[in-house]
């Protein structure tokens, strides 16, 4: 009986120092193999967890922050040949937004959700981490708060706001991230207020001002010099 336990006790610890060598190793050649985890100096708080193979990311991976104990705030999924699907959480393990990425660069569409909700705040699309297409934001109730359309990380082209009840509140137009062309203002209840054109960011030629739904008055920039 004495040596049966004896042999399970070696077993045991056997086993047990064979995975603890298991982990954090490399390879012959260097590349780190199987699974890392690596904690924060001086701390026994975790930075991240997950397997490598030949030196690469397979699988999940984890990443903690200094005072997140086991709530990650980011878990990525590494695929072969395949973008990354990222996704990052709050402290209390909620989503906060998730993605695709190459490498480090942000690519395809991303969302961001509304505090402690599952519901869509935003969706956006990158190319090479830079917001690229039409981007459009939401009330907590799904209505559209806003949708501007971005190249290469640049506001271009139209871009428009409105009320939680979808009333539209104004209509802009950006070039290169300036404001320019077009623009008109509504009320919250959906009747013009104000209508003119931008150049370079500021007003520019003629803007006329409503009130009711009536004309009240125009003005002309840029404005004339005062010589006085």
């Amino acid at each position: 009986m004495k040596r049966i336990v004896v042999f399970v006790f070696i077993f045991c610890f056997s086993v047990g120092a064979l995975f603890a060598q298991q982990i954090n190793q490399k390879d012959a050649n260097g590349l780190r193999q199987g699974l890392w985890k690596k904690q924060y100096p001086n701390s026994q708080q975790l930075r991240y967890q997950g397997s490598f193979l030949d030196d690469k990311e397979v699988g999940t991976f984890s990443f903690y922050c200094q005072s997140c104990a086991e709530q990650p705030f980011c878990v990525k999924e590494f695929s072969v040949n395949a973008p990354t699907q990222v996704r990052y959480y709050n402290q209390t393990g909620d989503l906060v937004s998730e993605g695709l990425m190459s490498g480090k660069q942000r690519i395809g569409l991303w969302l961001i959700f509304h505090e402690n909700s599952q519901k869509v705040m935003t969706r956006e699309l990158y190319v090479s981490d830079k917001l690229h297409g039409e981007i459009t934001t939401y009330y907590l109730s799904g209505e559209i708060i806003e949708t501007t359309t971005y190249i290469s990380g640049l506001k271009q082209g139209k871009s428009s706001y409105y009320a939680p009840n979808g009333v539209k509140l104004k209509e802009l137009s950006y070039n290169n991230d300036l404001l320019d062309g077009p623009a008109a203002y509504y009320s919250h209840t959906g009747m013009l207020t104000m209508k003119g054109d931008y150049k370079n960011g500021a007003h520019h030629g003629v803007w006329n001002y409503y009130k009711d739904g009536r004309f009240l008055l125009s003005e002309t920039f840029p404005k004339p010099e005062n010589k006085n």
